[in-house]
């Protein structure tokens, strides 16, 4: 018996192997997070510190001039990125640490838990601080590793890619570089390494936030120290997966977790809490590239699903997109603004804040504004805020001391002339109607996203406005 319709199988069968062979090169993805770097490194503009690698990597592909994290901390922000919910949504609200760790809700589902369904192998090298682990289910944990090290992390790498036996993967890789240690930035121990790379504390770029003094400019120059081992850490990954050959069937993405650990970044909704780096490498990836479109970490997870070919999570739908279409078109449509999300830090500091950021402001509800703010335990014995105290000092770069610690209830900030966002204009009646429209975009994208910190405050509230 003849088949009835020959030319259409004779198609489908045609197109099999190729269809076969595109499931087969779906890429291998990996995503590596620094801990609490800012926007330093060449590619970014500062050319005080060097960052070859990650500027050789951002030739290769695409790095993004706007992009931000959800919110300034490890735990939360490493959540947001690895679950594609905010903080306030996965239950991560603080730190994953000590006896009040803070943990993640039991329903909610990793990226890599997704991509093993899709026919990923997933493994973790080095820090990740986020609970519990079974809402990820990595097929191989590393986590053992001095993540300060760039031999031991590559290290792990080789040992990681022995198993991926023919799946394409997915792989977290973790520095540790370059968060505060107990004393400095971890450069202890790294002193006759002769890759090691030290600054004249003289040549550093002080950052418009914080004071220019002898010991905040020491703090940066041991900062950039640890920075650049870092990048040095990321060189040696891409050797180790260029001597495995598979350089140019993976996907490269670097980014780090928050801002850098200083007073005024780490921990806030400012810009230097949550602007940060954004560089895609690899195959399908646009080559020395820079994007200028407005996108968030929340929009990470969708993209590696996307890339993967995998289904999202049953029950919920994530709030992001796929970076995609914006990776093809910086002029893509319908990427103008990005939320930010925040409770804790340490389980002692809660102080919750919501945001808005646009391409021209940059909107901050401080909902428990009564108290003080706090500050992480590492950035209030640091030498920086050590010298604000001791000094009394009424300023902190461009932002008054007093209005960083006191913080009013609304915060507005012209960022086409206030990128740093020190003059709050939220009280300016000229500013009135767009106030009322930022307010009214973080109260519909809270009530979006299910926040339980919506009911913390209301609309007839007369303390709201003040």
């Amino acid at each position: 018996m003849k088949p009835r319709f020959p030319l259409l199988i004779a198609v489908l069968v045609a197109l099999l192997p190729a269809l076969a062979h595109a499931q087969a090169k779906r890429p291998n993805i990996v995503l590596i997070i620094a801990d609490d770097l800012g926007l330093d490194m060449a590619a970014y503009g500062n050319k005080a510190i060097q960052t070859p690698h990650l500027d050789a990597l951002a030739k290769r592909g695409t790095h993004f001039h706007r992009a931000y994290a959800t919110v300034a901390s490890c735990s939360p922000s490493r959540a947001s990125i690895m679950t594609g919910l905010y903080t306030h949504q996965n239950g991560q609200y603080g730190l994953a640490h000590a006896e009040h760790h803070q943990v993640m809700h039991n329903w909610v589902h990793g990226v890599p838990n997704l991509l093993s369904a899709a026919g990923y192998f997933t493994g973790i090298i080095g820090k990740f601080h986020v609970i519990p682990t079974k809402n990820f289910g990595f097929d191989l944990e590393l986590t053992k590793v001095n993540a300060r090290s760039p031999q031991a992390m590559a290290n792990q790498a080789r040992a990681f890619l022995k198993k991926t036996g023919k799946q394409p993967f997915f792989l977290v890789y973790g520095f540790v570089d370059p968060h505060r240690a107990k004393v400095g930035f971890g450069n202890e121990g790294f002193e006759k390494d002769k890759d090691e790379v030290k600054y004249d504390p003289k040549k550093v770029i002080v950052p418009p936030f914080l004071p220019d003094r002898p010991e905040v400019r020491k703090e940066i120059a041991e900062y950039y120290q640890s920075a650049t081992r870092m990048d040095r850490g990321v060189g040696e990954l891409m050797r180790v997966l260029a001597e495995a050959g598979l350089l140019e069937d993976t996907i490269v993405l670097f980014i780090s977790d928050n801002g850098i650990p200083f007073p005024g970044a780490k921990t806030t909704q400012y810009e230097a809490g949550l602007h940060l780096p954004l560089v895609i490498a690899g195959p399908g990836i646009p080559r020395d590239q820079a994007n200028h479109a407005l996108v968030s970490y929340i929009d990470l997870a969708p993209t590696f699903l996307d890339w993967a070919g995998a289904k999202g999570p049953a029950g919920y739908k994530l709030p992001g997109k796929s970076l995609r279409p914006v990776l093809a078109n910086e002029k893509t449509k319908g990427w103008d603004e990005v939320f930010g999300s925040h409770q804790f830090h340490e389980i002692t500091m809660y102080y919750p804040m919501r945001s808005l950021t646009t391409r021209t402001h940059k909107y901050i509800l401080n909902l428990d504004n009564s108290k003080e703010f706090p500050f992480p335990s590492d950035l209030w014995a640091s030498p920086t805020w050590q010298s604000v105290r001791n000094n009394s000092l009424e300023w902190m770069g461009g932002r008054r001391v007093f209005t960083f610690l006191k913080k009013p209830r609304e915060e507005l900030f012209d960022l086409t002339k206030d990128p740093h966002g020190f003059k709050n204009i939220a009280a300016d009646p000229d500013n009135a109607k767009l106030l009322s429209d930022m307010r009214t975009r973080v109260r519909e994208w809270q009530r979006a996203t299910n926040d339980p910190w919506q009911i913390v405050y209301r609309e007839e509230d007369p303390a709201f406005n003040k």
